[in-house]
């Protein structure tokens, strides 16, 4: 039986975001949906959750800074987010949202 034949399970109700998240985590989901017939999704009203800012740095700090997220193998942006978030709350300053939290999952 190809792919596109394949007989898809149906899909379960769940009690709650819990069971359903523990079910995805063990269940693959082509079994469960049809993924050749999905449609990208638009959301044109989303407004950007992160502002541009523009920082200077020393040269040789921003060549440190690089370095470490490569041997980490992420963006140094993406690094440098994580790592003022967790100065951030190392220093117990009060939170405003919980966006950047989320980011370093």
């Amino acid at each position: 039986m190809s792919a596109t034949n394949k007989k898809r399970l149906p899909l379960p109700r769940f009690k709650n975001e819990d069971e359903e998240r523990e079910f995805w985590a063990a269940h693959d989901s082509a079994d469960y949906l049809n993924w050749e017939n999905a449609q990208k999704a638009v959301f044109p009203n989303l407004k950007t959750s992160t502002s541009h800012i523009s920082l200077r740095l020393p040269q040789s700090l921003l060549d440190e800074l690089k370095a470490a997220a490569n041997a980490r193998d992420v963006p140094y942006q993406s690094l440098m987010k994580i790592w003022l978030a967790e100065k951030i709350a190392e220093n117990s300053f009060p939170r405003t949202t919980s966006k950047l939290k989320q980011s370093k999952s």
